[in-house]
């Protein structure tokens, strides 16, 4: 038997069993546990994701998976997870390249130790540049930053040139870094050994690149890391260790439940009144109340609420095909292809159980043991053995099944590069393809801003002598990949423009879910779907800074709970590494990007299958969005 299956074992079986046993001996760990899958590298606890060789692997192939599996291994063994949330910036592009860097600085403790890892590592790298997207580069708003600063750490500690694809952008920010924190680049060498202080060197690299204001921003994930006896503490600092290099961004410092709570109380109390104290109150009580609130909402008057903006003027609402050329669309789509191959075999096989759901409810079906229609020959039999017994019939009936449109809202902040931006992209476009067999429209919508911290808006909040709240200081930036009447087959090239560099920012959440509200109200299907993915509550450094508290979180909540009290809209929503369900009543929280295609269809399906829509709407005011 050992030699039949010796026999069956595929070729690439050592080169696998070689690779797991070299991550355990980099890693220190005899626990770690390496899996084969399609999809990108990934660390999430002690289990170790490499992508699944192909059966005849050519040998740079082989050094760009040895490359991967040592960088996993090296991650495993050199990083402190506590000690990286203890100094890690919250969020934002200071979080980014906080994160690069200490990627950095990990590969290069094993790059200076072993000429082979130091090869393989060298290989992964130019393997993920090679697309060549920076070796001409404009200007620096073309050029991540936090690549940037990995590949300048990387020079500076191996010694080694960084891949000349990515000649254009270490030339657009090296001059820019050199200027700023050139002096503590040459420090990084004495501290390479120790996470802690290597860490606190970069809080001052940021801070003298303004990526970090002062001490209290870079002290914020410090605060967050303090000791939670609770089980959801737990959780979250598991959660914290997945992916290669911990890159997602981690969520923002929260506040207690109830002073939450007790702020969007406070938020609210002038605009909202009880329908039933309404009618207990009397008709006088009615007559003081209606003057103002007959068209109160915060999707139509947010001011209202509490929430204002500085300046519409900058915002931007733009479909994907006029951000970028023809031929850029052409060259990311070639990249997502790639990467649905890997994917498509799982998705897919989620899809057709969608589609199989939703053909079924839209099939006809029979009425029988009628005394009349169209003679039931299965049941003939049945007067065979007893002549007593009459005909059956039976007749053809309709299901009902309503007009849907589904609206995907993706989040496209920064947190979402790497991985879950590469699934979000993937699973919009596969499920876009099987809800249009099935005869249901679907958009796909995504929101970000223009800039990070702040873009033309806050430039002119400053010139006009920043006046105290403001309001919201950045630069809107909404997204249209596929509007619902568009057929896939147009719009699936439009999808790649999430894999675009530089198109990630920051995330106002409030806003975008009640600017997909407004598309799909005016949609003329029966059934309306709002599908929210995001990995984190609202983040804008610039409107948080200014204005006070829980400003956009608490818009935010006024926008959900609108829309799930008084909307036709049924509003579902996703958390990526992120729970979501202290914002929405429908939600699931995910913990790797890759279970994002079940819990989408999961969703999809519970929906579908719901024989009543939600009750308890108030009737008076769902008139409104009629």
């Amino acid at each position: 038997m050992s030699q039949s299956s010796k026999r069956k074992e595929g070729p690439v079986e050592p080169l696998k069993r070689s690779l797991a046993a070299c991550v355990r001996t980099i890693a220190g760990d005899a626990e770690v546990e390496v899996r084969y899958q399609a999809g990108q590298p990934l660390l999430i606890g002690k289990t170790v994701h490499l992508p699944d060789p192909p059966r005849a692997p050519t040998k740079r192939e082989v050094a760009v998976l040895r490359g991967s599996a040592d960088s996993l291994a090296l991650h495993a063994a050199c990083h402190d997870n506590q000690v990286h949330q203890r100094l890690a910036p919250s969020h934002g592009p200071a979080r980014d390249a906080f994160e690069a860097m200490e990627r950095a600085r990990v590969e290069a403790v094993g790059a200076s130790r072993m000429a082979g890892m130091a090869g393989n590592l060298t290989a992964k790298l130019e393997a993920s540049y090679a697309h060549g997207r920076f070796s001409v580069v404009k200007s620096r708003d073309d050029a991540p930053l936090a690549d940037a600063l990995a590949l300048l750490v990387r020079e500076k500690l191996t010694g080694a040139a960084p891949p000349k694809t990515t000649k254009g952008m270490i030339q657009a920010w090296r001059g820019w870094v050199d200027e700023r924190a050139g002096h503590l680049f040459n420090q990084l060498d004495d501290h390479v050994e120790d996470q802690e202080s290597f860490g606190r060197l970069m809080q001052e690299m940021l801070r003298a690149m303004d990526l970090i204001q002062d001490a209290q921003d870079a002290q914020s994930s410090e605060q967050e890391e303090k000791p939670d006896t609770s089980e959801g503490g737990s959780e979250a600092a598991d959660d914290n260790e997945a992916g290669e290099t911990g890159s997602e961004e981690s969520d923002p410092q929260e506040s207690s439940e109830e002073q939450d709570l007790g702020e969007l109380e406070d938020s609210l109390e002038p605009a909202q009144t009880d329908d039933d104290d309404d009618d207990a109150d009397g008709e006088e009580s009615v007559e003081t109340t209606e003057p103002w609130r007959s068209n109160a909402s915060v999707l139509d008057d947010p001011e209202s609420f509490g929430y204002k903006v500085f300046t519409r003027k900058y915002d931007e609402e733009a479909a994907a095909e006029e951000l970028a050329t023809p031929e850029e669309l052409e060259r990311l789509h070639g990249f997502l292809d790639k990467e649905l191959r890997g994917l498509s075999s799982v998705v897919a096989r989620l899809a057709n159980r969608l589609q199989r759901r939703l053909l079924a409810q839209q099939n006809r079906a029979w009425h029988f043991d009628l005394e009349e229609g169209t003679l039931d020959s299965a049941r003939l039999t049945r007067v065979i053995t007893d002549p007593t017994a009459p005909l059956s019939f039976k007749q053809e009936c309709d299901i009902e099944f309503r007009d849907t449109v589904v609206t995907l809202l993706i989040d496209n902040s920064g947190s979402m590069r790497g991985r879950p931006i590469l699934v979000a992209a993937c699973c919009a476009d596969i499920l876009a393809r099987t809800l249009e067999r099935c005869g249901v429209k679907v958009e796909i919508l995504g929101f970000t801003t223009r800039a990070w911290k702040g873009g033309q808006s806050k430039e002119l909040w400053i010139q006009e002598g920043r006046p105290a709240n403001p309001g919201r200081l950045n630069d809107l930036r909404h997204i249209i990949y596929k509007t619902a009447d568009a057929p896939w087959r147009r719009a699936k090239k439009s999808l790649a423009l999430m894999m675009r560099e530089g198109i990630l920012k920051e995330n106002i959440d409030g806003e975008a879910l009640a600017w997909a509200h407004r598309r799909l109200l005016a949609r003329p299907e029966q059934r309306r779907i709002l599908m929210m993915i995001s990995d984190g509550e609202p983040v804008d450094d610039s409107t948080t800074t200014a204005n006070a508290g829980q400003y956009m979180e608490n818009h935010l909540r006024q926008v959900i709970e609108e829309i799930e009290a008084n909307s036709p809209v049924q509003l579902i929503a996703i958390g990526i590494q992120h729970d979501v369900t202290r914002y929405y009543r429908s939600a699931v929280r995910i913990s790797d990007p890759t279970e994002l295609a079940g819990a989408m269809t999961e969703k999809l399906v519970e929906l579908f299958e719901e024989k009543v829509p939600p009750q308890g709407r108030s009737r008076r005011r769902q008139r409104r969005f009629h």
